[in-house]
């Protein structure tokens, strides 16, 4: 059985599964593969108008394969810098882009989080717009407590989330952030009951997948550039995406759909 897994729903989501269940989805090679290829299969499908990421079995992702660092790792010496920088260079421009192309992918992408998510299995649910959660769910720094200091993003998105103050604190302690914690802190967006969580998660993906995605894909955009921008610099977005979004079909339809007092049926054209 692979270990990522992808799935095309007839309504428009698209369904990447980190399928290790026997070691908590951690992040192997083949899966960070299997998942880059994934990412651009779906980027680039119109079909795909919502894409999940979520976990088989009891948890999300345990983040990385420690079983498979214990085997490599090994303490670098002073003169190895030159070695050093290319492998950083090559972790940057390689599997870190896939938390870059979650953030930044012109569609909705939500992690439905069924438990623990760990190390750089947290960092890619962060990478994600919107993370829904089961009452399962838990969140938790853990590069720490293996001597690492955090990849895919995490810190970038976490202290986005819920301030530098607060994200610092949860890489130094490790500590397990419950559900609950984390819908109060501004982490998970929804969390539901675990018996009704993966029907829950999909109807909520499929009326997503149902909306204006031209549009979402705009506003997407216009959050991106606010994040890292000038007011001058946002206000300016704004208005592009808007003139965009106001030439587009589904506007067209949105417009005349709330005239004739129906429902919109949208078709991200």
């Amino acid at each position: 059985m692979s270990d990522c897994l992808l799935e095309k729903r007839n309504d428009g989501v698209g369904i990447i599964t980190f399928n290790r269940p026997e070691a908590l989805n951690a992040i192997s090679q083949n899966m960070q593969d299997l998942l880059t290829q994934y990412l651009v299969d779906c980027e680039q499908d119109p079909a795909v108008r919502c894409l999940v990421v979520t976990g088989a079995g009891r948890g999300f992702s345990a983040g990385g394969d420690v079983k498979q660092q214990a085997k490599g790792s090994q303490a670098r010496e002073p003169g190895e810098q030159d070695a050093m920088t290319q492998r950083s260079e090559a972790l940057q421009q390689g599997h870190m882009q896939i938390s870059h192309r979650l953030h930044t992918m012109a569609k909705p992408t939500v992690a439905m989080v069924n438990g623990p998510a760990a190390g750089a299995g947290l960092s890619v649910a962060l990478a994600c717009d919107i993370r829904f959660c089961s009452d399962k769910a838990s969140f938790h720094t853990a590069f720490g407590k293996v001597g690492l200091s955090g990849d895919y993003g995490g810190s970038y998105f976490l202290q986005h989330l819920i301030g530098y103050g607060r994200a610092l604190e949860l890489y130094y302690s490790g500590e397990k952030v419950d559900a609950k914690r984390a819908l109060a802190l501004g982490i998970a967006n929804q969390v539901v009951s675990h018996d009704e969580f993966m029907v829950e998660g999909l109807e909520y993906c499929a009326r997503l997948a149902a909306g204006p995605t031209r549009a979402y894909a705009n506003m997407k955009s216009n959050f991106n550039v606010a994040e890292q921008s000038t007011l001058e610099e946002s206000l300016a977005n704004e208005a592009r995406t808007m003139i965009a979004s106001g030439m587009t079909k589904d506007h067209a339809e949105g417009a005349l759909s709330f005239v004739e007092r129906r429902p919109a049926n949208f078709k991200g054209e």
